[in-house]
């Protein structure tokens, strides 16, 4: 429980420091969307949050995965989280990112991450952005820099994150 509530200290200071200006929502970061363009699988009092760290799955959108947990919708703020969870042996079913370009979720093999861009992170120094098409990985690339990776590479970098 402790390294949960550092992780989310540790983020908010990380979007505390510097908050990139972009016009397209209110926050003001570019992992954010209007709340209308959220796609959130969760229900009850939890649906808004991470059901990892707690942090505001409109806020960290685009970086959002969700997956299948015990026939139960699980959705994560970021890869690093989804990462965490399957770290204690757990079983998820149909793991799914939302791709940046559409805001719909798609499936994690058919993505491809721009891991290490100019784009802030969630969770990570290091942000992990996904997108279907990968010319729109590449043009997202040529602007913001980052490496492209499948979700495996992802998840690996996701894993050195706080290590």
């Amino acid at each position: 429980m402790f390294k949960i509530y550092m992780l989310a200290v540790i983020a908010l200071i990380f979007v505390a420091c510097g908050v990139e200006r972009e016009p397209m929502v209110k926050s003001g970061m570019f992992q954010s969307v209007n709340s209308q363009d959220a796609t959130l699988v969760q229900s009850g009092k939890e649906k808004t949050s991470c059901s990892r760290c707690g942090m505001n799955l409109v806020m960290f959108y685009k970086t959002s995965h969700k997956a299948l947990h015990n026939n139960k919708p699980i959705q994560y703020c970021s890869i690093h989280c989804l990462e965490e969870h399957l770290g204690e042996e757990t079983t998820l079913k149909n793991p799914q990112v939302v791709d940046v370009a559409s805001l719909k979720f798609i499936n994690v093999g058919d993505a491809y991450y721009v891991v290490g861009s100019k784009k802030r992170g969630t969770m990570s120094q290091v942000s992990k952005y996904a997108f279907l098409d990968k010319k729109m990985a590449k043009k997202f690339q040529d602007k913001y820099g980052g490496n492209i990776m499948h979700f495996n590479e992802a998840l690996n970098v996701a894993k050195k994150d706080f290590r």
